[in-house]
């Protein structure tokens, strides 16, 4: 579906939301529709039609806001990352150990409905748990979809979503029963909570930030600047910042960060 109303309405309405109409090119298709498909339902025509309609009832925002989110999640999303960020979880406890952490506190910042956050209790137990320096994941997963953050805490998924793992993995960490669920060890260190990262983030200190395919790519630049000093002042000295691997940050701020990878990874100096 190509429709230019629903491109030149999401022009118009994005910035209101401080996101990017530059982000959304390649995923317009799917927001259009759940757009398309609302109005609809509300007995309107069009999109010029919505855009009156909108105006005139600014609770409606919160819809079209809720129509703007991608959530595009499976488990070892982009192998590759994770590769590498095994490679450097290592440091990370070794870090924890001089600072006499009890714990590598991580958090996850929109989380989806959770493969993200559990992929890395997966490398934790089938990959760091035998090394010498080891410390376990404390991990706070944050999303703003409540439907999405209920899917997580559940813990099951379909088939498909697993098709990155190693069968190994698969085979000792869920159960099946019409979905793949994870057990109960497998869940175990995670804290699921309800945020908007553009209006709060939590407080403390984190090891390690991932914050892939969300602030970078759709969110307008003045608040990616802000967001990103928001997640360098939470995170600790050497600890370790994972964007989307086709993402970049924004120039103000880098100068605290060491970059590691091309693939979105960087460590604060």
């Amino acid at each position: 579906m190509f429709d230019p109303d629903c491109v030149s309405f999401l022009q118009q309405i994005l910035p209101q939301l401080h996101l990017r109409w530059s982000g959304f090119r390649r995923v317009r298709r799917q927001v259009c529709r759940r757009l398309k498909n609302h109005f609809l339902k509300l007995g309107l025509e069009n999109f010029a039609s919505y855009r009156t309609y909108l105006f005139d009832h600014p609770e409606e925002w919160s819809v079209v806001d809720a129509c703007c989110r991608i959530t595009i999640s499976r488990f070892y999303r982009d192998a590759i990352v994770f590769e590498q960020l095994c490679q450097a979880l290592p440091t990370l406890m070794q870090l924890g150990q001089e600072r006499r952490d009890s714990s590598i506190c991580c958090w996850c910042a929109g989380c989806a409905s959770g493969e993200e956050v559990y992929t890395l209790k997966l490398i934790e137990h089938f990959r760091l748990s035998s090394q010498k320096l080891f410390l376990p994941l404390h991990i706070l997963a944050t999303d703003i979809d409540e439907y999405l953050l209920s899917r997580a805490r559940r813990g099951c998924y379909p088939q498909g979503t697993l098709k990155e793992l190693p069968q190994l993995w698969i085979a000792q960490a869920f159960d099946l029963n019409q979905q793949y669920c994870l057990k109960s060890v497998f869940q175990e260190g995670i804290q699921f909570e309800s945020s908007d990262i553009r209006k709060q983030m939590p407080d403390g200190l984190f090891h390690l930030i991932l914050c892939r395919n969300l602030v970078f790519t759709y969110f307008e630049p003045i608040l990616q600047q802000e967001i990103l000093q928001g997640l360098l002042h939470r995170l600790v000295s050497k600890g370790i910042l994972v964007i989307g691997k086709k993402e970049s940050l924004p120039i103000e701020g880098t100068s605290q960060l060491i970059k590691l990878s091309s693939l979105g990874i960087y460590q604060k100096r």
